[in-house]
C-alpha cells in the first residue's frame, strides 16, 4: 500500500508542478459554459432547461484535455518498464495513476460545477445531486480514459484517439448524470440513478485497472 500511495503523491506533484495542464482544463470548463448564455441569449427558461445536460457535456469534454498525458509522461521519458518493475502489480499502479488524475483534473470539476450552474439558473434543488453524481461519474471517466490512454501510449495524435475510443463508452454515465440532476430539479427522486452510478463505478474500478495494465503491457512489449 506504501507503494501505492507514493505513486498517487508523486503524480500529483508532477501534476501541481504543471500546473498549466489542470488550469487548462477549468478554464475550458469555465469559458465553454459561459459561452453558452452568450450565444443562447438571456431567456433564463431556456437556460435551466439545458442546464444540466450543458454542464455535464462540458465536463465531459474538460476532463478529457488531460487523458493523453496519463501515461505519456512515463512514456516519454522511459518509464513504462519501471511501472512494470514496481513493487505492487500493474493494475494497482494504473489504479494509482487514476486517482492522481482524479484528484487534479476531476475534483476542480466537481468544485467549480455548481457556482457554473448558477449562469445557467439551475435551480437549488439541483446543486447537492450534482455534487454526488459527478464525484461518482468524474472516476469513472479517469478510470475508463485510462484504457484509452494505455491503448494509445506513443501514438500520434493520441489524444484524438483516446476520444474516439472513450467517449461512446461515457455515454451512459454522462444519461444518467444528466437525467438524475433533471430528476432533482422536478423534486422527484434520483436515488436509482445515483445507485447506477455508483455501480459503474465498482465495475470501473474492478475491470478498467486490467484491461489498461494489459494494454500497457502490449505496449511494452
Amino acid at each position: 500500500m506504501n507503494a501505492f500511495f507514493v505513486i498517487v503523491r508523486r503524480d500529483v506533484t508532477l501534476a501541481l508542478r504543471r500546473a498549466s495542464d489542470t488550469i487548462s482544463v477549468v478554464l475550458f470548463f469555465v469559458l465553454a459554459i459561459v459561452l453558452f448564455p452568450l450565444g443562447i441569449g438571456p431567456e433564463l427558461n431556456v437556460l435551466s432547461r439545458i442546464a444540466a445536460g450543458t454542464i455535464w457535456v462540458v465536463a465531459l469534454l474538460a476532463a478529457m484535455l488531460s487523458l493523453d498525458r496519463l501515461f505519456q509522461v512515463d512514456a516519454d521519458e522511459g518509464g513504462l518498464d519501471l511501472l512494470v518493475l514496481a513493487p505492487i502489480p500493474l493494475e494497482a499502479v494504473v489504479l494509482a495513476k487514476c486517482l492522481a488524475h482524479w484528484l487534479v483534473t476531476g475534483v476542480p470539476l466537481i468544485l467549480s460545477a455548481p457556482i457554473l450552474s448558477v449562469l445557467l439558473n439551475m435551480g437549488l434543488k439541483g446543486f447537492p445531486v450534482m455534487v454526488l453524481a459527478m464525484a461518482l461519474a468524474t472516476p469513472i471517466l479517469s478510470l475508463i480514459g485510462a484504457v484509452g490512454a494505455a491503448l494509445t501510449v506513443g501514438a500520434r495524435r493520441g489524444g484524438v484517439l483516446i476520444s474516439l475510443l472513450v467517449l461512446p463508452l461515457l455515454t451512459p454515465v454522462l444519461i444518467l448524470g444528466a437525467s438524475a440532476v433533471d430528476l432533482a430539479l422536478a423534486g422527484l427522486n434520483a436515488g436509482p440513478l445515483l445507485m447506477l452510478l455508483g455501480a459503474m463505478l465498482l465495475i470501473a474500478v474492478v475491470l478498467c485497472p486490467w484491461a489498461a495494465a494489459a494494454g500497457l503491457r502490449l505496449t511494452i512489449e
